[in-house]
């Protein structure tokens, strides 16, 4: 197999922008995906049609699928992948029994053992345009952050690496949730000062909650934190970010959902990260505002004095 060989499984647009930007750093690139594509490939891609093909042309194998099918498509690859293959997940979710990360999900259903994560503040569109972009990458193994740079790197995708594979994926999922926060924030009426207060609490809090899960809670002040929400706060059509906007306008659940229009899986992992935070003593009232208040669909004014009147926490 080349040196510089991947494969992205998973055919939406997250998954079609890392196969653009692979390709586009001259990695010899494949597809592939469940559902029958409409339209040509990225230039560059190759479609892959199944996972033993996969498994024979791909070193470095890039996993871009739901969060919930992690395991069966883990478990499905694992037929054909041995020592050689890294696999590498970019996906912003949690273990929905366990709430363990993804990495422990493609251990545990593989006999991959060489794993990492894709976070950051990088943005599908930018990507897949070829716009200039910074991804992070984290893994307990030096080369497969190094097959990842190899793989990626251009003059316009910048590639930062991290060893702090559990705080990186526990980053992706909880800013996945404050997303829906700042679009919230946003719309609600309240001022940019207590915006800011809102987001800056919601990382301090998030990066408490992957310290206790044994991430370093540094990470969440970094790219794969601060960075990666400031950069979804300024795309308005992100789906977390209209379902929160939706919801800050005083409209229903149900109605909020139809405006994001795709499935957003921080609505599940919400209430199972506050049910956590709880179990490991973690305070974490942005997060309770979040599950009990925001998404219960409280007054804005009942979820404002929830949180102005909470006891204040940690540093400033």
């Amino acid at each position: 197999m080349a040196e510089c060989s991947v494969a992205v499984i998973g055919g939406g647009p997250w998954g079609l922008a890392l196969a653009s930007a692979a390709a586009r750093a001259g990695s010899k690139t494949w597809l592939y995906s469940r559902k029958e594509r409409e339209g040509a490939l990225p230039e560059g891609v190759t479609q892959a049609h199944e996972y033993r093909q996969i498994a024979e042309v791909a070193r470095l194998v890039i996993l871009a699928v739901p969060s919930q099918t992690t395991g069966e498509v883990a478990f499905a690859l694992g037929d054909f992948l041995d020592g050689r293959h890294m696999v590498v997940h970019a996906i912003r979710g949690l273990a929905k029994d366990t709430m363990a990360p993804l990495s422990d999900v493609i251990r545990r259903e593989s006999p991959v053992r060489r794993i990492g994560a894709i976070g950051g503040p990088v943005v599908a569109s930018d990507l897949a345009a070829g716009r200039p972009s910074v991804m992070v990458v984290g893994s307990a193994y030096p080369e497969v952050r190094r097959a990842v740079s190899l793989a990626f790197v251009t003059p316009t995708l910048r590639l930062y690496e991290t060893d702090d594979l559990r705080g990186l994926e526990w980053a992706s999922a909880l800013v996945g949730c404050l997303m829906i926060a700042a679009g919230y924030a946003k719309a609600c009426g309240v001022g940019p000062g207590l915006v800011a207060a809102f987001i800056s609490r919601g990382i301090q809090e998030a990066g408490r909650i992957a310290a206790a899960a044994g991430g370093d809670e540094r990470t969440l002040l970094g790219l794969a934190g601060y960075g990666d929400l400031l950069a979804s706060m300024e795309q308005p059509d992100r789906p977390e970010i209209l379902l929160g906007s939706a919801l800050g306008r005083g409209k229903s659940l149900a109605e909020a959902k139809a405006e994001a229009k795709l499935r957003i899986e921080a609505l599940d992992l919400i209430p199972r990260v506050t049910e956590w935070a709880s179990e490991h003593g973690v305070k974490a009232p942005i997060f309770h505002a979040l599950a009990h208040g925001i998404l219960a669909v409280q007054p804005v004014s009942e979820v404002v004095r929830h949180l102005m009147t909470s006891p204040v926490e940690g540093f400033v």
